[in-house]
Protein backbone atom coordinates (compact mmCIF):
# COMPACT_ATOMS: atom_id res chain seq x y z
CA UNK A 1 0.00 0.00 0.00
CA UNK A 2 1.37 3.20 -0.75
CA UNK A 3 1.06 5.84 1.32
CA UNK A 4 -0.55 9.38 0.13
CA UNK A 5 1.56 11.97 -1.05
CA UNK A 6 2.92 14.71 1.53
CA UNK A 7 0.92 18.03 1.36
CA UNK A 8 4.22 20.29 1.77
CA UNK A 9 6.13 18.65 -0.75
CA UNK A 10 2.77 18.66 -3.20
CA UNK A 11 2.49 22.51 -2.52
CA UNK A 12 6.45 22.73 -3.11
CA UNK A 13 5.94 20.68 -6.38
CA UNK A 14 3.36 23.35 -7.84
CA UNK A 15 5.61 26.29 -6.64
CA UNK A 16 8.44 25.18 -8.84
CA UNK A 17 5.99 24.23 -11.67
CA UNK A 18 4.71 27.47 -12.02
CA UNK A 19 7.91 29.13 -11.20
CA UNK A 20 9.61 27.35 -13.49
CA UNK A 21 7.33 28.11 -16.37
CA UNK A 22 7.11 31.69 -15.11
CA UNK A 23 10.70 32.23 -15.41
CA UNK A 24 11.36 30.29 -18.72
CA UNK A 25 8.77 32.44 -20.39
CA UNK A 26 10.05 35.74 -19.38
CA UNK A 27 13.27 34.84 -20.96
CA UNK A 28 11.51 33.51 -23.89
CA UNK A 29 12.88 30.23 -23.40
CA UNK A 30 11.30 27.37 -24.77
CA UNK A 31 11.85 23.62 -22.99
CA UNK A 32 14.35 22.64 -25.31
CA UNK A 33 16.68 25.78 -24.60
CA UNK A 34 15.94 25.87 -20.88
CA UNK A 35 17.29 21.94 -20.87
CA UNK A 36 20.43 22.66 -23.30
CA UNK A 37 21.81 26.00 -20.57
CA UNK A 38 20.64 23.48 -17.66
CA UNK A 39 22.52 20.37 -19.53
CA UNK A 40 19.28 18.50 -18.38
CA UNK A 41 17.33 16.69 -20.60
CA UNK A 42 13.94 18.08 -22.08
CA UNK A 43 12.01 15.38 -20.21
CA UNK A 44 13.05 16.21 -16.74
CA UNK A 45 12.01 20.46 -17.58
CA UNK A 46 8.46 18.64 -18.79
CA UNK A 47 8.17 16.49 -15.93
CA UNK A 48 9.08 19.38 -13.22
CA UNK A 49 6.57 21.64 -15.31
CA UNK A 50 3.57 19.46 -14.76
CA UNK A 51 3.97 19.60 -11.09
CA UNK A 52 5.17 16.04 -11.13
CA UNK A 53 8.85 15.90 -10.46
CA UNK A 54 11.13 15.52 -7.56
CA UNK A 55 14.07 17.05 -7.97
CA UNK A 56 17.45 16.72 -6.82
CA UNK A 57 19.27 19.51 -5.43
CA UNK A 58 21.91 18.96 -8.20
CA UNK A 59 19.42 20.00 -10.85
CA UNK A 60 17.85 22.75 -8.51
CA UNK A 61 21.31 23.97 -8.84
CA UNK A 62 21.41 23.82 -13.18
CA UNK A 63 17.93 25.06 -13.22
CA UNK A 64 19.30 28.70 -11.31
CA UNK A 65 22.04 29.21 -12.60
CA UNK A 66 20.65 28.59 -16.65
CA UNK A 67 17.69 31.19 -15.23
CA UNK A 68 20.30 33.56 -13.58
CA UNK A 69 17.94 33.22 -10.48
CA UNK A 70 18.95 31.58 -6.23
CA UNK A 71 17.16 28.55 -5.83
CA UNK A 72 14.42 29.51 -3.10
CA UNK A 73 13.03 31.77 -6.19
CA UNK A 74 12.21 28.17 -7.87
CA UNK A 75 10.71 27.05 -4.66
CA UNK A 76 8.88 30.16 -3.29
CA UNK A 77 5.20 30.83 -2.90
CA UNK A 78 3.91 33.97 -4.74
CA UNK A 79 4.60 36.13 -2.00
CA UNK A 80 7.91 35.19 -1.33
CA UNK A 81 9.10 36.36 -4.91
CA UNK A 82 8.45 39.79 -4.61
CA UNK A 83 11.79 41.47 -3.00
CA UNK A 84 12.72 44.97 -2.11
CA UNK A 85 16.52 46.32 -2.30
CA UNK A 86 17.43 49.47 -0.59
CA UNK A 87 19.40 51.96 -2.72
CA UNK A 88 22.62 51.20 -0.65
CA UNK A 89 22.16 47.15 -1.20
CA UNK A 90 22.47 47.50 -5.17
CA UNK A 91 26.32 47.32 -6.00
CA UNK A 92 27.88 50.65 -7.43
CA UNK A 93 31.22 50.77 -9.50
CA UNK A 94 33.01 53.41 -10.85
CA UNK A 95 34.17 53.52 -14.22
CA UNK A 96 36.17 56.14 -16.73
CA UNK A 97 36.99 59.49 -14.95
CA UNK A 98 33.75 60.54 -12.89
CA UNK A 99 31.56 57.98 -14.13
CA UNK A 100 29.29 55.80 -11.26
CA UNK A 101 27.49 53.04 -12.75
CA UNK A 102 24.95 50.70 -11.12
CA UNK A 103 22.78 48.12 -12.10
CA UNK A 104 19.22 49.20 -13.24
CA UNK A 105 18.12 45.58 -12.66
CA UNK A 106 19.80 43.93 -9.65
CA UNK A 107 19.05 40.36 -10.75
CA UNK A 108 20.70 39.00 -13.59
CA UNK A 109 18.83 38.71 -16.86
CA UNK A 110 19.94 36.58 -19.24
CA UNK A 111 21.85 38.04 -22.37
CA UNK A 112 21.58 41.78 -21.17
CA UNK A 113 23.39 44.60 -19.56
CA UNK A 114 20.90 46.99 -18.10
CA UNK A 115 23.21 49.79 -15.82
CA UNK A 116 22.45 53.01 -14.57
CA UNK A 117 25.27 55.67 -15.55
CA UNK A 118 25.88 59.03 -13.61
CA UNK A 119 27.85 61.18 -15.00
CA UNK A 120 30.14 63.90 -12.95
CA UNK A 121 30.48 67.38 -14.84
CA UNK A 122 32.99 66.76 -17.53
CA UNK A 123 33.04 62.97 -16.93
CA UNK A 124 34.45 60.38 -19.68
CA UNK A 125 34.48 56.75 -19.88
CA UNK A 126 35.19 54.85 -22.85
CA UNK A 127 32.70 51.95 -23.58
CA UNK A 128 33.83 48.14 -24.37
CA UNK A 129 33.36 46.71 -27.53
CA UNK A 130 31.46 43.68 -27.26
CA UNK A 131 30.57 40.83 -29.97
CA UNK A 132 29.11 41.18 -33.36
CA UNK A 133 25.57 41.44 -33.51
CA UNK A 134 25.60 42.78 -30.07
CA UNK A 135 22.77 46.00 -29.89
CA UNK A 136 23.73 49.25 -27.31
CA UNK A 137 20.65 51.93 -26.35
CA UNK A 138 21.74 54.81 -24.39
CA UNK A 139 19.26 56.53 -22.74
CA UNK A 140 19.58 60.33 -21.42
CA UNK A 141 17.82 61.04 -18.39
CA UNK A 142 19.00 64.47 -17.40
CA UNK A 143 21.59 66.91 -18.21
CA UNK A 144 23.44 66.48 -21.81
CA UNK A 145 25.24 63.63 -22.79
CA UNK A 146 27.98 63.27 -26.04
CA UNK A 147 28.66 60.02 -27.26
CA UNK A 148 31.29 59.39 -30.01
CA UNK A 149 30.52 55.75 -31.82
CA UNK A 150 33.07 54.80 -34.26
CA UNK A 151 34.36 57.92 -34.76
CA UNK A 152 31.06 60.49 -35.13
CA UNK A 153 29.94 62.79 -32.29
CA UNK A 154 26.19 62.93 -31.24
CA UNK A 155 24.52 65.02 -28.71
CA UNK A 156 21.89 63.86 -26.18
CA UNK A 157 19.76 65.72 -24.07
CA UNK A 158 17.48 64.38 -21.51
CA UNK A 159 15.17 61.92 -23.22
CA UNK A 160 17.13 61.05 -26.44
CA UNK A 161 17.85 57.70 -27.42
CA UNK A 162 21.24 56.43 -29.12
CA UNK A 163 21.37 52.60 -30.58
CA UNK A 164 23.81 51.53 -32.40
CA UNK A 165 26.19 47.91 -32.75
CA UNK A 166 28.11 46.87 -29.62
CA UNK A 167 30.80 46.13 -31.51
CA UNK A 168 31.95 49.54 -32.51
CA UNK A 169 34.30 51.54 -30.57
CA UNK A 170 32.52 53.97 -28.48
CA UNK A 171 32.59 56.13 -25.50
CA UNK A 172 30.65 59.22 -23.20
CA UNK A 173 31.20 62.30 -22.19
CA UNK A 174 29.32 64.77 -20.29
CA UNK A 175 30.56 67.99 -22.19
CA UNK A 176 29.10 70.21 -18.89
CA UNK A 177 31.67 71.59 -16.99
CA UNK A 178 28.90 72.57 -14.24
CA UNK A 179 26.19 70.24 -14.42
CA UNK A 180 25.93 66.02 -13.62
CA UNK A 181 24.34 63.89 -16.74
CA UNK A 182 22.27 60.57 -16.28
CA UNK A 183 21.71 58.36 -18.70
CA UNK A 184 20.11 54.46 -18.80
CA UNK A 185 22.44 51.94 -20.68
CA UNK A 186 20.81 48.70 -21.89
CA UNK A 187 23.04 46.34 -23.77
CA UNK A 188 21.58 43.15 -25.36
CA UNK A 189 24.56 40.82 -26.28
CA UNK A 190 24.85 38.53 -29.26
CA UNK A 191 24.91 35.33 -28.96
CA UNK A 192 28.30 33.60 -28.90
CA UNK A 193 28.49 31.45 -32.49
CA UNK A 194 25.25 32.65 -33.76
Amino acid sequence: MTEPPDPAELKTARHLARNLVSLRHTRTLTQDALAKAAALPRSTIANLESGDGNPSLAVLVKLAGALGVPIDELLASPRAMVRRWPADEVASRSKGRGVSIRALVPEPVPDEMMDVMDFEPGAVMGGTPHLPGTREFFTCLDGRVNQMVAGERYELAAGDVLAFPGNLPHSYQNGDALQAARGVSVVVFAKAGV
